[in-house]
């Protein structure tokens, strides 16, 4: 589900009625300020796929390096040989990856696994040497070879997988592959839906708490020995300041109207969010749910960017961003002294914005104005001949070199190279702040913000005087949250020169 759909729909509901903010408990300690971050997430999926292509690699180097040691200057390696390894290393992993031995799960388990490890390897042998024969071409080979890989490559596997299990277990138990969870909603159809949860030994649920709108009266304080944390609002507040994967609501698929309101406030959150079909009436076909372990849901939101999708892009963004640090050093070193000479103070300006899931973060720029009349909460917005922008800062401002320093900014991890742009806390449109324009315009931030996004390769760069300029952009950056890719990115970053010479709104 899209979030321009889910907005269409929650327009027609209207705000959270004002039960729902007097759910609070008078006299309770803010919840942000009592909420420990919890360790940082490492994903089942990416770990996996690392697991997998360490052990193909590992095979693949030990048969070669058996062959240096054995018989090298009697048999060329050549075709022969590399065939033949990467053949038992595709085999094998293959093997293993059918019989399950690539789960978190398999990971931890290390007497179990190695049963799994010593058949997917023997049998991956035992075809080979079927394939060898049927060939004819087992003459080729050095059985002597083939037998030291056999065994040197077990003992390997085996010895990588006892130490994975200690490393997998350690990780385990500090929390870092749960799925920190909150209920929303409370009564019986939460407590059957945490003990369902809290059966399967294997799903990597942790309960965090559970959240309720409704009345004291109507809401208990503790749900099958989770606390009640509060509202919707305050699990807003918890999602922005400790780690949390996922959300699931126990509120009957039938009142729709209390569903949506409630996801009016938390669509904007880098949270997958679920409802929970456990205990519902109504039956749809097995492919209609995910699951929770053998917990089925219904999927309303995912998270937009994860596992792999990190790792891909985090890896984009610094090996690019490197690249072009360097090319564009020249430039830089040229700006920066240009802002030196013709006006006192700094050559960088810092100013606090908002990062990935409302983080602050310190974004650097070349300072452009002044620096008795800086502004760093942009309380004031840069007009056209603006007194406090120096001449220097007219130029580049209008060219966007400023924003070069946020290359830095790329390395150290608090910006991507393409994403929703970061703004001043105090930016304003028709003089009120952002978020009050623009419903749900804190969606921006489910992902990193970027030095160049779609929306600025699209016309909507530079001065948001209006309301409607910022909905334009707030639109153009959710569409891009909603459609990221690897090639998406290029396709913004090779566009961005072409949009940096449209200049009519940028001061």
């Amino acid at each position: 589900m899209s979030a321009f759909d889910i907005r269409d729909l929650l327009e027609a509901t209207g705000p959270l009625d004002a039960q729902a903010s007097a759910t609070r408990r008078s006299g309770a300690v803010p919840l942000a300020e009592t909420v420990a971050p919890g360790p940082a997430a490492i994903s089942p999926l990416v770990v996996a796929g690392l697991v997998r292509a360490i052990e193909c690699v590992l095979i693949c180097s030990l048969g070669a390096l058996l062959h240096v040691l054995m018989l090298r200057g009697r048999v060329p390696f050549g075709v022969t040989y590399a065939g033949i390894i990467g053949l038992i290393s595709v085999t094998t992993v293959a093997l293993v990856q059918a019989s399950g031995g690539y789960r978190l799960s398999a990971f931890r388990a290390f007497i179990k696994t190695s049963i799994r490890l010593i058949a997917a390897w023997s049998t991956t042998f035992l075809m080979v040497a079927a394939v060898l024969v049927l060939a004819k071409v087992a003459d080729h080979y050095s059985r002597l070879w083939l037998g030291a890989f056999f065994g040197t490559g077990l003992a390997a596997l085996l010895i990588g997988r006892f130490a994975l299990a200690h490393v997998i277990d350690a990780q385990t138990r500090a929390g870092r592959f749960d799925r920190r969870t909150a209920i929303v909603g409370g009564g019986k159809p939460a407590e059957d839906l945490i003990g369902a949860l809290e059966s399967q030994n294997d799903s990597g649920i942790r309960i965090v708490g559970v959240f309720d709108d409704r009345n004291v009266d109507r809401s208990s304080d503790v749900v099958a020995g989770h606390p009640k944390l509060g509202n919707v609002d305050d699990l807003v507040s918890y999602a922005r300041h400790a780690r949390l994967d996922l959300i699931v609501f126990t509120i009957p698929i039938t009142a729709e109207a209390r569903i949506l309101q409630m996801l009016a406030k938390l669509w904007v959150l880098p949270i997958d969010i679920r409802l929970s079909a456990h205990a519902a009436k109504l039956r749809l076909r097995p492919r209609s749910y995910s699951y929770l372990g053998s917990v089925p849901v219904l999927d309303v939101f995912d998270r937009p960017i994860a596992d792999w999708d990190v790792v891909m892009k985090a890896v984009f963004d610094r090996c690019v961003g490197l690249l072009m640090l360097v090319a564009l050093s020249p430039v830089m070193l040229a700006v920066a002294l240009a802002v030196r000479l013709t006006s006192r103070g700094p050559i960088l300006f810092r100013q606090k914005r908002h990062g990935f899931n409302n983080e602050l973060i310190e974004v650097f720029k070349f300072r452009s104005m002044y620096v008795d009349q800086c502004d760093a909460g942009a309380s004031r917005m840069v007009t056209r001949h603006d007194p406090r922008v120096t001449p220097v800062g007219r130029f580049i401002r209008k060219t966007s070199l400023d924003e070069l320093p946020q290359l830095f900014n790329v390395l150290k991890g608090d910006l991507s190279l393409v994403g929703p742009r970061p703004h001043a806390l105090q930016a304003k449109a028709a003089n009120t702040l952002y978020d009050q324009v623009v419903d749900g315009y804190f969606a921006r931030h489910k992902v990193k913000p970027g030095i160049t996004g779609w929306a600025q390769v699209n016309g909507w760069r530079g001065e948001t005087d209006t309301s409607e300029k910022l909905q334009r952009r707030v639109e153009h950056d959710l569409y891009y949250i909603e459609n990221w890719s690897v090639l998406l990115d290029l396709q913004i970053l090779l566009t961005t020169p072409f949009a940096l010479l449209k200049t009519e709104n940028a001061y």
